[in-house]
């Protein structure tokens, strides 16, 4: 297949598609990190409706877009167009008319599941696709499956004591305080023991939470491809 994957600068989903033969190309208004031989650098508008996809896969920026952002939205002047403007973006991959289309964000604030008006098919966990992270993210599908989980990764358990422990003695299993100080929390490598992100403030945590996780990636071209 000739795909195309929108808002991708890491060329991690376009790498996967192209291991396994097809003529996969990224596309992002910044250089690819990696081989930009397979690359556009410009508006992907300027070629999404070129008619030559067979499959679309794209991640457009959820900045203006995303839950954990709903509280700016009436603080911040100017936040409110922007993402009207990123909704309108959004929905420019639903209706491109290519025959097989994938679109992934994190969760949306109400506002924006408003605006774009199709509700997402699935939502998955890296922790599913052989990643120690969590990142619930949510896929708009067109004439594909839903993807299937390939390899669960076990979190480690926090009680609230202060303590981590294995995941098989489950929520209430803390060897430490015996589950006196109520369920512990899952967490996964990536997370703060409160379930944060553990990357700090920086002018690329947005461009480095947006990469796409390897294992995710492989099991698109898989089975997808």
């Amino acid at each position: 297949m000739k795909i195309l994957v929108a808002c991708e600068w890491s060329g991690t989903v376009r790498d996967a598609f192209r291991a396994r033969g097809h003529d996969a190309w990224s596309c992002d208004i910044i250089p690819c990190e990696g081989d930009n031989t397979y690359h556009f650098q410009q508006d992907v508008i300027e070629i999404i409706y070129d008619g030559c996809w067979d499959m679309l896969i794209a991640h457009p920026p959820c900045t203006y877009l995303a839950n954990s952002g709903v509280h700016w939205l009436h603080r911040q002047p100017g936040r409110w167009d922007k993402m009207v403007t990123a909704s309108v973006f959004f929905k420019t991959f639903l209706s491109s008319g290519i025959p097989k289309i994938c679109v992934e964000n994190p969760v949306m604030h109400g506002y924006a599941v408003s605006l774009i008006g199709e509700p997402y098919t699935q939502t998955i966990q890296p922790y599913d696709f052989g990643e120690n992270a969590s990142k619930r993210t949510c896929l708009w599908l067109k004439s594909l499956p839903k993807l299937n989980s390939t390899k669960f990764i076990e979190p480690v358990y926090h009680c609230k004591c202060g303590y981590n422990f294995v995941y098989s003695l489950g929520k209430y299993g803390c060897p430490d305080c015996g589950g006196e100080n109520g369920p512990a929390r899952a967490i996964w490598e990536n997370q703060t023991p409160s379930g944060q992100n553990k990357l700090g403030p920086s002018p690329d945590r947005a461009k480095l939470r947006g990469r796409t996780y390897r294992g995710i990636a492989e099991a698109m071209a898989i089975q997808w491809g």
